[in-house]
């Protein structure tokens, strides 16, 4: 069914851009006649392009994983509210691209932080190529601003991490010995009502082989907790094993494109001028508002590109005030 839902979009796609091909032929003759249309076909160009751009996108997505949906965690870096609040940031910049996509998303864990921000947050984004896209944003995200939580109005640069995992199916055999776990459970903290508040639903799994801990604490069951931690475990897992085989394949052949989960890859600068840049595409953007309220595609569209051909969108110098 989902191989038959690919390919009935792409034949409807197909029958928009013949569409839209006709339509632009019909303006440019009228235009050749003297119609005055130049309104028309820039806003039909325009409509035309982007159509292109996101067909292209989806075409960039071929990884093995690149269709599934993923789990997203958010770290803030040292430096206390000031990135505690950039990680919240970083949070709300991902619902709203999330709710733009036409993705849906379930927050599993939240730890807030103290006084404003959070200090972790895990959530699933659920659709199509989720994994996919979201693959741009693994990595450091930095912020450079006016710190509105410093009385002296002084610039401040905050770090975030952001991991990205694919969401396993049943299709996918991850063996998980019982022996190897540990499940602990707690009450949950924040908000949530008398029952979350007061009952030890919340649940922690540990992995002693590979130390990985995962904990699930929005529902009010703790038997669904343990489901969603265990999803997100076998993801988890998953990923450690692909990470595995991507560390042998660096060592026998360096590749500029591979991906270093603890490298700084885009930078946000808020003072003394604005402006977001991608330090492995080159790409900036000066709408940093329109960025911030989740419009990613130019970004992703440009890191999907450079991971297939190496190319980049900049004139390869960086700038950026330290």
């Amino acid at each position: 069914m989902q191989e038959r839902k690919r390919l009935e979009e792409g034949l409807a796609n197909d029958q928009r851009i013949a569409g839209m091909t006709s339509d632009l032929d019909t303006l440019f003759e009228l235009a050749k006649e003297g119609e005055d249309v130049n309104g028309d076909i820039q806003r039909d160009l325009k409509a035309y392009a982007h159509l292109l751009e996101k067909l292209e996108t989806a075409m960039l997505l071929s990884g093995e994983n690149d269709a599934r949906s993923a789990i997203v965690t958010i770290h803030p870096g040292a430096g206390g509210t000031e990135s505690q609040d950039w990680a919240e940031m970083l949070l709300r910049m991902y619902l709203r691209w999330a709710e733009r996509e036409g993705f849906s998303t379930v927050i599993t864990d939240r730890l807030e932080g103290e006084g404003a921000g959070i200090k972790s947050v895990t959530f699933e984004v659920n659709g199509e190529n989720a994994y996919g896209l979201l693959q741009s944003e693994i990595g450091v995200h930095r912020l450079v601003r006016i710190s509105p939580f410093d009385a002296n109005a002084r610039r401040h640069t905050s770090f975030a991490s952001v991991f990205v995992y694919p969401q396993v199916d049943d299709e996918i055999k991850i063996e998980i010995r019982p022996d190897d776990l540990r499940i602990d459970t707690f009450r949950s903290s924040g908000a949530g009502g008398q029952h979350v508040n007061m009952t030890d639903s919340a649940v922690r799994i540990t992995h002693f082989p590979t130390g990985i801990v995962v904990q699930c604490q929005n529902e009010r069951s703790q038997h669904k907790n343990r489901d969603s931690a265990m999803k997100q475990l076998r993801s988890r897992l998953y990923e450690f094993e692909l990470e595995k085989k991507r560390e042998e394949a660096r060592k026998t052949e360096a590749s500029k494109l591979d991906i270093n989960f603890g490298s700084q890859i885009r930078s946000y600068v808020l003072a003394p001028y604005r402006m977001i840049k991608d330090h492995r595409t080159r790409l900036a953007i000066g709408d940093v508002d329109r960025v911030l309220e989740g419009d990613l595609e130019p970004l992703i569209h440009a890191y999907l590109v450079y991971r297939k051909t190496g190319k980049t969108m900049g004139d390869g110098k960086d700038d950026l005030p330290e």
